[in-house]
């Protein structure tokens, strides 16, 4: 890894002369232009995609941030990484580290090395146990990714979920198990996609990867065209090596996580049957001797296909396609026949239903490979947990949905956390130091929170009312809710209560304006999308199904018809008591931040856009965190880590200093320079208030770091002239060399046959 010079712009921009937008973006392009992709803000790392394999990775690179404080090497994910794991080691506490930015960012591949980096460092002894855990822990990416991942106009390969992922660890700092939370699994893309994106990825790999006679039982061909739910996407399939070599890499992983041939076979039939589902159609049939109005499936060997792949009988599955039962009031059950539009709605829901519980049933099967094994907390110890967490950054599109409106309230929840615990982070590290603390002023979304999340008045509980209500509720009556109730709300606005803005629709749109931004909602499907509806008759019938994998992923479908109960849960209930719990998890852990930032919308290396960039700083808040950072100190720094890059600058410290202490020492060397006015002394840190001060120091540092290396050459070279006929002195190796110093950058420790008189004063 190479060190970094001063024409590769500040490593941090807590050192940036002015926070501004102008110099904060100039310095981000600058290291984009060197290949730096990696900045911090203090302990935040700033992560731009390069959009190209760069050499930043391997054991290579692992081995030299091994067991480094954070800024002993350039910024990196491995630092980050590292950083966590240490902490964790250290202090026995509980860390994570959050992975947050826009679609197309990185966040996938930031969370992918980091936790290569975990499993390079850990288990020396290659304890077998250990040596499971970390397969599985690797192996499951590339499992979520087939089955929670899409090609995107964003991202070639976007994550439509949130995932949360914990590793426990035993008191040596070995991973001993783990468990993944998922989160808004985005179901919808099931049915239809935008225009130039695909379906999961999953669909493509068993159509492109399976082998023929497999796909012949699966009544499946190879071209995605051929339905519905992959037609849109058919044209934008990469390789079909590349499908299959997905395809037998995901095969693989399944196989060394604990799946089993059996399950692996059920998972390849119900993506036949959500394929095969989808292209169902039905007609509304003439009167000739039937009722007016009654629906029949236009293909109907499509339904032989669907009960075959899903272990159901034929006639129950044609059932539930065309009719549902319900329960009347004495518990009478009527069979109620469908419209084609009700059969159709149908078949959606169901098709979403079982992409969905079929991702749940691939994530809990994981938990289940990955639960610790045989931990007694008694005999064992307790387990430290570091958590990774890696979730869709804000969203703005040309339309605006339920799904966005999800996303958006998350990252407003992780916002206002991340302000919270860099804040506190702040405040203990003062009061650990003993430094007076001073407040910060910050914009507080506490009040866009509350306006989604509140009890009675949120924007989600009046969803919810909405659902429920007797009557036909519409999205639009819906709206009119929400503006009679939030009219006056700083934060929210619509058509009808701006009349004059025609970037809104009368009865469609509303506003929020959240902190990274504006954003325009349509709620057409709100209503829908929440009460996330599936009738009880697809749920019974694949509850009876005789194969036990798909059995298992549907529990509430033994219930009677007629048995009473509580209405579920809403999607966006579930999906706010979710955030509530992510939020409290978090809280209680030390974090880490990796802010990951698309530098264009071209998906091409070597092309920053500043615009775009722009646009994702500040909706990250980044120059608001720096701010925060810079707000008391721009920089703290341990004192010997202090006097060793800035010891020879000062002639009371070097080569070593004979005070007595490095507090005492770092308070000459700063005399000297007339610098002890902007600086606070902590119990074991140097606190610098302003960048300048850095500087000041780096440049006199520069000045004589040449001087101190043509010494040191000078001095090597008179060494081997005294040694220069004498090969078999046991003092002399050719081989023999001064080692640069990761700190300082000049040569360090003298080599071993230097005189003792010389080794005193070079170090």
């Amino acid at each position: 890894m190479d060190e970094e010079g001063p024409d590769c712009g500040k490593a941090d921009f807590v050192l940036l002369d002015q926070v501004t937008m102008e110099d904060f973006m100039e310095n981000l392009k600058l290291r984009f232009e060197k290949g730096r992709i990696y900045t911090y803000i203090g302990e935040v790392l700033v992560s731009v995609n390069p959009y190209q394999e760069l050499p930043l990775y391997g054991p290579e690179a692992i081995a030299k941030y091994q067991g480094r404080e954070l800024y002993e090497r350039p910024p990196h994910l491995y630092a980050v990484a590292n950083a966590a794991y240490r902490a964790m080691k250290r202090r026995s506490r509980d860390t994570c580290i959050v992975i947050s930015g826009e679609s197309g960012a990185g966040k996938t591949e930031a969370s992918k090395h980091i936790m290569q980096y975990i499993a390079a460092v850990t288990n020396p002894s290659q304890r077998a146990e250990v040596e499971r855990v970390k397969d599985v822990l690797l192996k499951s990416t590339c499992v979520l990714e087939a089955f929670g991942n899409a090609r995107t106009n964003r991202n070639n390969n976007s994550s439509r979920f949130g995932k949360y992922m914990d590793i426990n660890f035993d008191f040596k700092g070995d991973p001993v198990g783990g468990h993944i939370h998922s989160y808004l699994l985005e179901k919808s893309r099931v049915l239809k996609q935008h225009v130039g994106e695909r379906n999961f990825h999953a669909f493509y790999q068993v159509l492109r990867g399976c082998e023929d006679s497999q796909l012949e039982d699966l009544h499946l061909q190879r071209n995605p065209a051929l339905y519905s739910f992959t037609r849109q996407g058919a044209g934008l399939n990469p390789l079909d090596s590349d499908e299959r070599s997905h395809h037998q890499a995901v095969m693989e992983a399944m196989r060394v996580i604990g799946f089993s041939p059996e399950e692996v076979d059920s998972v390849c039939r119900i993506l036949a049957a959500i394929l095969h589902l989808g292209n169902i159609e039905f007609v509304e049939m003439e009167e000739g001797g039937l009722e007016q109005g009654h629906v029949a499936v236009a293909e109907e060997v499509l339904v032989d296909h669907v009960a075959e792949l899903t272990a159901t009988p034929r006639e129950s599955v044609m059932r539930c396609l065309l009719s549902r039962t319900v329960a009347s009031g004495g518990r009478e059950l009527i069979e109620k026949g469908h419209t084609a539009a009700e059969a159709s709605y149908a078949r959606d829901a169901c098709a979403k239903a079982v992409y969905q519980r079929l991702f749940e049933w691939v994530v809990n099967r994981i938990n289940c490979v990955m639960e610790p094994r045989g931990r007694d907390p008694r005999r064992d110890g307790k387990d430290t947990v570091i958590g990774v967490l890696d979730i869709y950054g804000f969203e703005v599109f040309p339309v605006n949905s339920f799904e966005q409106f999800c996303i958006n309230y998350c990252n407003e929840k992780l916002q206002q956390l991340f302000i919270q615990l860099i804040l506190k982070q702040e405040q203990e590290e003062y009061e650990r130091e003993g430094i007076a603390w001073q407040s910060v002023d910050y914009f507080n979304n506490a009040t866009i929170v509350d306006l989604v999340e509140r009890p009675h008045r949120g924007v989600l509980a009046m969803l919810d009312e909405a659902c429920s209500a007797a009557g036909t509720i519409t999205d639009r009556i819906f709206l009119q809710s929400l503006d009679t109730h939030h009219r006056h709300h700083a934060h929210y606005t619509s058509r009808q209560l701006c009349p004059t803005d025609k970037t809104m629709e009368f009865g469609r749109d509303f506003r929020i304006k959240h902190y990274a931004g504006d954003v325009t909602y349509s709620v057409e499907g709100f209503i829908d999308k929440n009460r996330d509806h599936l009738f009880q008759d697809f749920k019974r019938l694949l509850y009876n199904s005789s194969d036990p994998t798909l059995r298992a992923m549907w529990p509430d479908g033994q219930q009677d018809i007629t048995e009473v109960t509580k209405r579920p849960l809403t999607a966006g209930t579930l999906f706010k008591n979710s955030m509530v719990a992510l939020v409290e998890n978090l809280a209680s852990k030390e974090p880490f931040y990796v802010r990951c930032i698309k530098p264009n919308e071209d998906k091409v290396a070597a092309k920053l856009d500043e615009g775009h960039c722009r646009h994702q700083v500040e909706y990250l808040g980044l120059l608001e965190n720096v701010r925060v950072r810079r707000a008391g100190f721009a920089s703290r720094q341990p004192y010997p880590r202090f006097l060793l890059r800035y010891k020879m600058t000062c002639e009371y410290t070097w080569p070593n200093h004979l005070l007595g202490s490095d507090r005492a020492a770092t308070s000459a060397l700063l005399e000297q320079h007339g610098l002890q006015g902007d600086v606070a002394f902590g119990h074991t840190k140097l606190f610098i208030r302003s960048p300048q001060t850095l500087v000041t120091l780096e440049q006199s540092r520069a000045r004589l770091i040449p001087i101190i290396v043509l010494l040191l050459q000078k001095s090597w070279d008179l060494d081997k002239t005294m040694h220069a006929g004498a090969p078999n002195s046991p003092t002399y190796s050719p081989q023999s060399v001064v080692s640069p110093c990761d700190q300082c950058g000049f040569l360090q420790t003298p080599a071993p046959h230097l005189s003792s008189v010389q080794a005193n004063h070079f170090v």
